[in-house]
């Protein structure tokens, strides 16, 4: 790409990519409850179908219509297998083995993933120190929120650990990719990839996991998919589409250093875990972290102390 001006991050984007912090925090929880009784690649067809409906409907009230050459449609395809068919198939997978808190903080690894990446090939996204040290400080905290003592268990499923890491890395190559689409409405970009998406899981799931000999999911678990598919799903890649036209790839992953906030919010009321003084004290890093990013707090801080 042509050598452009360093995106930067406004009020709106910052507040966008919170909501779909926690929209994306709570998905966890509610994905941990519908694996145990929806096999991974079955629940993904299922939250990507009923988010491409709701997406489609969306387009179809508001007027946005859809392309129908096929390069678009295998740009689409390229950006949901990424963003959605292998990201959530992997997280799926790895949460029948490990718990909501653990794959938020190995997800908070995307930004890692999109800095490095995007450096290298985005002209508009280069390495600076200030973006390192505030991703490194957001990830100190994500591993205080989370609490220490989860990382004293990584290992102990190894596979299903390096399988959400993947799912990072998949996310950071979605937003990398989802770069082509800035001249498009976030609308069309979300119903594209989440469409496609939905199209790719339903061969893969009558392959391998037989959905059709599944029996009716219990209540909960239905309004668990329900959630995922219309708040976490359709809503979420709205805002995410957003961000990323507005803030470019780097800062929209930053999400990923979020999340685990959020998921612990979530998880306290939802599945019993404690709010303890070493997850606030991880909050307050995240936010010093986020600052570090935008440079924004910092740099009135300091005229403030040179004016002073």
């Amino acid at each position: 790409m042509p050598a452009a001006d360093q995106k930067k991050m406004s009020s709106l984007a910052w507040l966008l990519l919170l909501a779909m912090a926690a929209l994306w925090g709570i998905s966890f929880v509610f994905s941990k409850i519908a694996v145990v009784e929806i096999q991974p690649m079955t629940l993904v067809f299922l939250r990507t179908l009923l988010a491409a409906f709701v997406l489609l409907a969306v387009c179809w009230i508001t007027g946005v219509r859809m392309p129908a050459d096929w390069k678009s449609w295998w740009d689409y395809s390229v950006l949901g297998f990424f963003s959605s068919s292998s990201a959530f198939s992997l997280i799926f997978w790895a949460q029948q083995y490990i718990d909501a808190s653990l794959s938020a903080i190995l997800i908070a690894a995307t930004p890692f993933f999109t800095v490095i990446v995007a450096g290298l090939l985005l002209a508009d996204e280069r390495f600076t120190p200030q973006k390192i040290a505030g991703v490194i400080i957001g990830f100190i905290g994500v591993v205080l929120v989370v609490g220490p003592r989860h990382l004293m268990g990584l290992g102990d499923h190894l596979v299903a650990e390096l399988a959400v890491l993947l799912a990072a890395a998949a996310y950071a190559t979605a937003s990398i990719w989802g770069r082509r689409f800035s001249g498009e409405p976030p609308l069309a970009t979300a119903t594209g990839q989440i469409t496609a998406s939905a199209v790719m899981m339903l061969p893969l799931a009558l392959i391998f996991e037989e959905p059709l000999q599944m029996g009716m999911p219990s209540w909960p678990v239905i309004g668990a998919v329900i959630t995922l598919a219309v708040f976490c799903t359709a809503l979420t890649y709205l805002i995410f589409f957003r961000v990323l036209k507005m803030a470019g790839a780097s800062n929209a992953t930053l999400v990923g250093l979020v999340i685990p906030v959020f998921t612990m919010l979530f998880a306290v009321p939802m599945l019993g875990e404690e709010v303890t003084l070493l997850k606030v004290a991880g909050m307050v890093v995240i936010a010093f972290g986020m600052m570090v990013l935008d440079g924004r707090p910092l740099a009135a801080l300091r005229a403030r102390l040179v004016s002073a």
